[in-house]
């Protein structure tokens, strides 16, 4: 059953693109191996999608076609199992994105040094993949980054390529939610929300993760999808810093903070508890706040 509601009618070519991808026979490209490619990229090989990884570091790319794991959150099996079927190779030449059918980009997305946001590595990848876009090519971006990034910077570059967006080729922000190191919660049991730039788009981009993730949460907008990841992560950050206070403020009133906490987690509505600690870190909390 679609997960999109009142599917909307596709033409000759998203109907064939979205068949390959019911089908599993799309090829795949995943621009950026890290933390959030590799899993990713495993994911889509474990179920038969021919996957290409593309990174441009190259010791990275030449231990993934290895088998060689070197991301904690992916299992040495899996990716040796994928490796072997042929399944999933990696390399650093963009080239290969000509003969994909389907580009995930998923490069980091840091600060400048002052502060502002820094989608440099976005933009250089949307020039490669603008290099080689073709009809029937679904284009998905999951780097945490600011509402209107999709449409407004990422459109207008594929676009010059003179192919329409919807008709020849698809377009969506679909953010990455990976906690490394979590067991509990991986690349295929977290909730998978979906924007895409027309309803033709939403309904590919929403049939392509699908096929890999349990619950697909399709949204009106790229722009929604956008806000959505900044305001789960700026909420994080602005819960761990309140907290962090309120140990310091109990500290000075010789309270037992923990007490604190453990009474009013009691409370079965309008509180999620969060506990004192060093603070933010990791890549993406003390960042993603300042887009």
């Amino acid at each position: 059953m679609p997960l999109v509601k009142n599917a909307p009618e596709h033409g000759a070519i998203g109907t064939a693109l979205k068949d390959k991808i019911e089908k599993h026979i799309a090829k795949v490209a995943v621009v950026g191996l890290g933390y959030v490619g590799l899993p990713f990229a495993v994911e889509k090989g474990k179920v038969g999608f021919p996957v290409v990884g593309i990174d441009q570091n190259a010791k990275r790319a030449a231990k993934a076609n290895q088998g060689e794991n070197y991301i904690k959150d992916v299992k040495d099996e899996e990716l040796k199992d994928i490796v072997a079927k042929g399944k999933f190779r990696a390399t650093a030449d963009f080239a290969v994105l000509s003969d994909c059918d389907v580009v995930v980009i998923c490069v980091p997305t840091p600060l400048t040094i002052t502060k502002d946001p820094d989608i440099s590595y976005i933009v250089n990848v949307t020039e490669q993949i603008a290099a080689h876009l073709h009809r029937g090519q679904l284009i998905t971006l999951e780097s945490t980054t600011y509402p209107g990034t999709t449409t407004e910077v990422i459109l207008p570059m594929l676009e010059e390529s003179g192919l329409k967006v919807g008709q020849d080729f698809f377009l969506a922000f679909s953010p990455e939610r990976v906690d490394p190191g979590n067991k509990r919660y991986t690349t295929k049991n977290t909730n998978k929300v979906v924007g895409g730039v027309t309803p033709q788009c939403l309904d590919i981009a929403t049939t392509f993760y699908q096929q890999t993730i349990l619950n697909v949460v399709p949204v009106s907008s790229p722009a929604v999808a956008e806000m959505t990841k900044v305001f789960e992560n700026t909420y994080r950050a602005v819960n761990i810093a309140l907290v962090n206070e309120m140990a310091l403020l109990c500290d000075r009133m010789k309270i037992d903070v923990w007490e604190v906490l453990d009474a009013a987690g009691t409370k079965p509505f309008g509180i999620q508890s969060f506990y004192p600690g060093p603070g933010v870190g990791g890549h993406c909390i003390p960042i993603d706040p300042f887009y």
